[in-house]
């Protein structure tokens, strides 16, 4: 079976799905192609499902108008076809590939099973099907074991403890949330997880999966420490998924490499979202692969001057559970260096932490923990990179919660 369409869009994630939709209201339709059995959701609200907040259908995405879902194996950039799984093979005159990302699987001793699967209670955290496994699994007083302290990890452990669960959280780093935040903001964040229960474990290796009868049972440390665990949650990263764009030939370093016009080394082949890589970063965030579907579909759909350079994203989190939710935001350069200007406000009754970077008059990055009623001032004053006025702009900025 053979179809033909003019633009085709290979993974039905936030970035294809924003791709798609936008196309079809400039008028160019795209069929997106998609391989989850799920209708397509919102990956970041994962957590928001696990934690019990939200049922599995307030995640979803308003779907395109044209939605295939197959498992696309390959890619004949002389022909211009897809082949698919079920045998069909689609032609295309522009290809987008928004293949997302796969979890990163540590390399630990007990890991896999020897037909290459995940014990029993082991779980990735990356897909709905991950969250729902998880959250089938998952019991009041049961000994959950979350690897890694980044973004994920703190949500993975937060949601678990909501729900009840024995939570030791696992990171192989100084602190949590190393790549967003700054020493202070992320003893906070410690804070919050230990007051909801969560053991915290920081410059801490793991370095085996124990498994009995096929299912995990414990986790041990590289010091020899073992954690019992019946639930055991992998949260040590994503890493941009790339096969179909090596096997065409496509050129790959860490994602698929592409330009201003998101075109990869093939030009009638796109790349957007978390596979690829632009101007030496794969990004990995929600907000610039929608900046990247929306920079695409003006350009497909006609618009020479279309063009993406880059995104300055902001990091927000929300942690929700017993008493009010701890909510913190993070953007740039959260550490200074030699010569930067730096301004911090904190206020232990209130549980507030403000700090902003200003390098040569201009705002190189921030972080803010708990009111977040400055973000956006701060937010637009980063993203705009003009010098600041001279007349205290900093302290202003901290404290006006009218530019949220």
């Amino acid at each position: 079976m053979t179809s033909n369409t003019r633009v085709v869009v290979i993974g039905a994630g936030l970035a294809g799905v924003r791709l798609a939709r936008r196309l079809g209201e400039l008028g160019t339709p795209a069929l997106l192609v998609g391989d989850e059995e799920h209708a397509p959701y919102n990956r970041v609200l994962l957590a928001e499902v696990l934690a019990g907040r939200y049922a599995p259908e307030v995640i979803t995405l308003p779907p395109p108008a044209g939605l295939l879902r197959t498992r696309v194996t390959g890619i004949d950039r002389a022909a211009r076809t897809v082949s698919c799984a079920d045998g069909m093979s689609i032609a295309y005159d522009t290809l987008v590939l928004a293949t997302g990302s796969n979890p990163v699987l540590p390399p630990l001793r007990g890991l896999f099973t020897p037909d290459r699967r995940l014990p029993e209670g082991v779980h990735a955290f990356r897909t709905l099907d991950d969250c729902l496994g998880l959250a089938k699994a998952v019991r009041p007083g049961i000994r959950a074991v979350v690897i890694g302290g980044g973004l994920l990890g703190v949500s993975a452990a937060r949601a678990l403890a909501v729900r009840g669960a024995q939570v030791v959280l696992a990171q192989q780093a100084e602190r949590l949330m190393e790549r967003q935040l700054d020493p202070d903001a992320s003893r906070l964040v410690r804070h919050h997880l230990t007051e909801l229960g969560v053991e915290v474990h920081t410059e801490c290796r793991v370095r085996d999966v124990r498994c009995v009868a096929g299912a995990v049972r414990s986790v041990e440390l590289a010091d020899g420490y073992a954690l019992d665990a019946d639930l055991v949650v992998l949260a040590c990263g994503a890493r941009p998924r790339t096969g179909l764009a090596e096997q065409a030939g496509l050129a790959v370093r860490k994602g698929v490499l592409v330009d201003d016009e998101l075109r990869t080394s093939d030009p009638y082949v796109h790349a957007i979202g978390d596979c690829a890589q632009h101007d030496g970063t794969v990004y990995g965030l929600a907000a610039p692969a929608l900046e990247q579907a929306e920079a695409l579909a003006e350009l497909l759909a006609g618009d020479p001057g279309a063009r993406y350079r880059g995104t300055r994203s902001l990091t927000r989190l929300t942690l929700t559970g017993p008493g009010s939710p701890f909510d913190l935001a993070a953007f740039g350069e959260t550490e200074a260096r030699p010569g930067d200007d730096v301004v911090r406000l904190t206020d232990a009754t209130r549980g507030t932490y403000r700090k902003v970077v200003v390098r040569d008059d201009r705002l190189v990055g921030g972080v803010l923990v708990g009111e977040l009623g400055t973000v956006g001032a701060l937010a637009r004053a980063w993203e705009g990179a003009e010098p600041l006025p001279g007349d205290g702009p900093l302290l202003h900025l901290l404290t006006n919660d009218g530019g949220s």
